[in-house]
């Protein structure tokens, strides 16, 4: 046997032996590690106090429709100059007057306050209508309250 042929053999066996030592089927994953899972935080606790406030801020929808309305009504007095000093009259004003009546209708926010069984005191805001009573025992998890 010549050197080439033995060291294509010897290429051959390695080869061989190194295809034996291969996973196949599902255990042949050779892909990223799994992403982390988020930790859930889950405390228990007791609604102490439920708080409702009125948020009179404006979205600006009531002055825009207003003024509008203000300025279509303004448009129908006088002529000329006069025309369009009470249309720029009616827009402003009637601007003035759908931001107050916007201002009139508040919505409510709702507010609770959870004495947590390790006795710290946690507040949330904006947690819906009619959901939570006081007394109700609650479940915090990722800082939203559920009802147990």
């Amino acid at each position: 046997m010549t050197l080439i042929e033995k060291t294509g053999l010897a290429m051959m066996a390695s080869g061989l032996m190194l295809g034996g030592c291969a996973v196949t089927g599902p255990y042949a994953v050779y892909d990223s590690p799994p992403a982390p899972v988020a930790v859930q935080r889950a405390e228990y606790g007791v609604v102490e106090a439920l708080e409702v406030t009125r948020d009179g801020r404006t979205t600006g929808v009531g002055a825009v429709l207003g003024g509008v309305a203000g300025g279509v009504i303004g448009h129908q007095f006088g002529s000329g100059r006069g025309n369009t000093a009470a249309t720029i009259a009616g827009a402003l004003g009637g601007a003035l007057v759908g931001n107050e009546i916007e201002k009139t209708r508040p919505e409510d926010r709702y507010r609770v306050v959870v004495r947590l069984d390790s006795g710290a005191e946690l507040a949330f805001d904006d947690v819906g209508e009619g959901q939570l009573r006081i007394g109700d025992r609650v479940r915090v998890v990722n800082n939203r309250v559920y009802r147990s």
